[in-house]
Formats: structure tokens, sequence, C-alpha cells
């Protein structure tokens, strides 16, 4: 299909105003936007990076300052009956979180400021005795009541960007602090207040009294607020869908279901029933369908920064935790953290590495949204693994091609070079289960879909791959010194053979492996085919 008779995709967008205007697709969620906007409340949302909560900002912007004119043709036109025009201040914190000390972030912090209030005839006298946020709150006082709408986006942006540096975080927690309380002081003028993040920092003011907010993060009602349901795919894109089953050869159906498995899976909400694709990765895939599943959480949301730097000196610590179920209570997302008390389940969860699986009485069950979070996981504790270092580099790379050619002495030889190249003081391959994990974590960076302890009726293999073409079916067996190699191989033959693993796979070819991991020589000593 000519891409020019599809509708232009927002990739990249975040201006709700620019979006209509240039006629891109919007997946219309104005009808929740009109259950948040009709009311006189203060709101919070919390959302992984990449998941339009700018857009979303940039949307509750229009709608106060110019009414209906950019939501032609959508669900709130027939509900919105607020006629009136208000004074919007928009702030977006992550324009002041690359700072190199704290004055510099004083300097970046009041030119956010500044540059926000100033259109609306707020002043800033650099002379004056009084700091900047005090001059904001006498201004503030001369506004009529419930004439002005507040938006702040990212406003968590300077804290994430300080977690790995203590005094920092506290110095800009401070300083935020004292616009905050601003805010606070003058609520009579605020008519509407809407603020995003990725999580709930405690200590900053805004959040000391949680119950002047509206958390909208957890309720079931929002869960679909940002993100695409399969529903909204269908509807809007439906052409873009058509377009990637001619490139790739694909029935419509195969190609859902390949969508679903790599970028489908994200959960926010309390009941666990709602399920939402991520937008940027969707995007990015109906831009150039011909390459295929891309990884392009990695490279967005998931991109090296504080807050991954953050995750590796502390939440990735063990690579061996890599497939764990995690649990965490829905009161620590839902309630604000301090950083030094916030779980690293619950920042991971919040920040989309792990998502809501299932829920019970008040506890979430959490893990990888999809394959694409999981290989983006797999490439950070691979790196941990290396102390740095590639896959390519230590002679391990090229493991996907050769699970897809089926060839057994290569996939072999790659497993046991990147076993003699691991970090071995730190991540030492002690018992079967750490030689386990550390397979799964290098299959998975091939972005396949690497199951452990998959049951049958007759019990639960180690680990299983599957490519499409073939599926594969891994025995590991640990042997200690002492022990005789040849007769743990024998065991585990058996075992694939006795316990039917494997079988139960739709698959073109089958294909089971025994493997006997020294305890002595660090790498895999004996394989055979089953």
């Amino acid at each position: 299909m000519d891409n020019q008779k599809l509708q232009p995709l927002p990739l990249g967008t975040s201006d709700f105003a620019t979006l209509r205007l240039r006629n891109q697709i919007y997946v219309d969620k104005t009808a929740l936007v009109y259950e948040i906007a009709s009311k006189t409340e203060k709101f919070f949302l919390s959302r992984p990076r990449r998941f339009g909560k700018s857009l979303l900002v940039s949307t509750f912007e229009s709608l106060f300052k110019y009414g209906l004119r950019d939501f032609k043709g959508l669900a709130i036109e027939k509900l919105w009956n607020d006629n009136g025009t208000y004074n919007v201040v928009r702030l977006d914190f992550s324009e002041a979180k690359n700072f190199q000390d704290f004055d510099d972030f004083v300097l970046r912090l009041n030119a956010v400021l500044t540059a926000a209030f100033k259109p609306l005839g707020f002043v800033y006298d650099q002379d004056a005795t009084e700091p900047l946020s005090t001059q904001i709150s006498s201004w503030l006082k001369t506004l009529p009541d419930n004439s002005l709408v507040l938006l702040i986006d990212e406003y968590d942006a300077p804290l994430t960007a300080t977690l790995n540096n203590a005094d920092l975080f506290n110095a800009v927690r401070v300083e935020l602090s004292k616009f905050y309380a601003t805010v606070k002081s003058n609520d009579a003028a605020v008519r509407f207040f809407f603020m995003t993040g990725i999580t709930k920092f405690s200590k900053t003011s805004i959040f000391s009294e949680l119950n002047h907010f509206t958390d909208l993060s957890l309720m079931p009602e929002f869960g679909s607020l940002l993100g695409y349901t399969h529903a909204e795919v269908e509807k809007y894109f439906s052409g873009y869908l058509n377009r990637a089953v001619g490139a790739l050869g694909l029935s419509r159906e195969q190609l859902v279901e390949k969508l679903t498995l790599h970028y489908d899976g994200f959960c926010f909400e309390k009941s666990a029933q709602q399920h939402v694709f991520s937008p940027w990765s969707l995007l990015k895939f109906f831009s150039y369908p011909a390459n295929g599943f891309e990884n392009y959480w990695y490279e967005s949301g998931g991109k090296p920064t504080a807050l991954l730097q953050y995750f590796q000196s502390r939440a990735l610590k063990s690579p061996m935790n890599f497939d764990r179920e995690n649990t965490v209570d829905l009161e620590e997302l839902r309630a604000s953290s301090d950083v030094d008390e916030i779980s690293d389940v619950a920042l991971l969860t919040q920040a989309g590495y792990l998502t809501i699986k299932a829920v019970e009485d008040d506890t979430a069950f959490v893990g990888y949204p999809n394959l694409e979070v999981t290989k983006s996981m797999a490439k950070l504790y691979m790196k941990l693994l290396l102390s740095g270092k590639t896959q390519v580099q230590v002679g391990a790379g090229g493991i996907a091609k050769l699970l897809v050619e089926a060839d057994i002495e290569g996939i072999f030889d790659r497993i046991n070079k990147l076993f003699l190249s691991l970090d071995y003081k730190s991540y030492p391959a002690k018992d079967e289960y750490a030689v386990k994990a550390i397979v799964q974590v290098y299959l998975a960076c091939s972005g396949f879909d690497v199951q452990t302890e998959n049951h049958n009726a007759f019990g639960r293999s180690d680990l299983e791959v599957h490519t499409g073409s073939s599926h594969w079916v891994f025995e590991f067996k640990y042997c200690r010194e002492g022990q005789n190699s040849d007769r743990l191989l024998n065991e585990a033959i058996e075992q694939l053979k006795d316990h039917h693993y494997g079988e139960q796979a739709e698959s073109d070819q089958l294909i089971r492996l025994a493997l006997v991991f020294s305890e002595k020589e660090r790498q895999f000593v004996k394989w055979a085919k089953v």
C-alpha cells in the first residue's frame, strides 16, 4: 500500500495542536480526557517514558487554552460544555535535568519557571531580595479564583537525574519543594492541575498531603489512557497493518500475534485486566515494517540513563534474578516513597521494565511485559556479566543466527566462550541454577522467547527457546569435582526422553540438547542431541 494513501503517523509529535494540524493519526482518548478535565481537582499520573505523557499534557493545554478548537470530530466535542478559556502554564521539568551541579540546576529551573509564567504577565525581578518562588507566589495571589490551569510534565526528571548522588538529589528536592509549596499556598487561583512523572518521591512538598491529589496511576478507569489497546490498533492503524502484512509476508492474524508478543503486555492498573501496546515501539514498527520486529524500547525507554545506572547499581545486582517472579505491594506503587526506601521492584514497575501480571488481595505479581523489554533487560544483565564488553568482543556473537540454522556445535562453542569470558568473581556459575540463568540471559539477548521450567504432565524442563521454525529444549547438569560427567549426560538424556520435554510445542523442528557443565573447567564439557 502506498505510504501517501495512509494518514500520517504521529511519531515524535508531542504537541496536540500540531498533531491535529498535520492531520496525523490521533487515537481518540478524549472521552477519558473529559472525565478528568471536567473536574476541578489536582491529578497525578505515573507512566514510563515514551508512553505519551507529553502529548496528554498538551491535550489538556489545548482544551483549556482554546476550547474545542483542535477537537473537531473527537469524542469530547459532544461532552465538553465549558465555554470559557483559561490562563495555562505548562512546565516541562525535563528541560531542567541536564545540569552540572546544584547552582547550574537552580539557574536552569529558574529559567524554565520564568519562561512559563512570563506570557501571563509575570515579571521576575532579579534584583529583588525575594527569591523567584516568593515572587511567583505574590503574583499568583493577584489572579482571580479558578483562572489558572497548571500542567507539569516529568516533574521528577531532575530527581531521577541525580539518583546516584544522594547529596545533590536532596538539594534538588529541597529547591523543587519551594515551587511546589508556592503552588499549594495559592490553591484558590487554580482551576485545574495535572502532573506527570515516572515515580512519586516523598519529601517534595507536593506529595506531603496526598489527599489534595487524585492519583490516576493505578485506577482501572484510566488503565488505557496512555498506550494503545488491541481494538484501537485495529481501528486506527488498519492501513498500516495491511502494509506490514505485505512487507513481511504474514497473515493479518500472524502479524497481530507477533506485534502482541513484542510490543504489547503493559498493564498499569490494579485490576490487571487492561493491556496496552507501547505507542512508541508500535509507531516505529509501522514506520518501517520491512525491518521486522526490532527492539525500540532499549533505544528509547530503555536507553541507558541516570535511572538505568541506578538500576544497574541496585536492582540489577544479580543476573541470576533475571527470570525470578517478583511481587510488590500495591500500596508501595500507590504511595510516595523516599529514594532510600522505594524498592527496586516498585521502581522497575513504575519505569515500565516490569508490569502488573496479576493481583491477589493487595499484592501485585509483576514481570516483563513483552519480548522487547525482556531483550532489553537481558542486554543490561549481559553488560554486567561481561563487565561492559559485548558478546562479539568475547567471541560469543551471532547466537541468533546459529539457533535459526540449528548449528548445534556452533551454539555449544559460543556458549562456552561466553562462560569463559564472565566476570567469574562477581558472577560465579556455582550451581545448575546459575548456569541456567546465565544461558537464559544470553539467549534472551537474541530476542527469542526463552522460557525456564516449562511445565508438562511429566515434569519441568530447564530451558526452552522458540525461534519460529524450530523449538529448542536444553537440559542442564552441573558436574562438581569428583562426579562423572558421562553419567550426568546420560541422566539428562533419559530425563529429556522420559519427560517428553518439548513434544507439545508446535514447530517444524524439535531440537533437544543434554549438556553437562563442569565446575572445574567453568564451561560445558559434554553435550548430546536427543
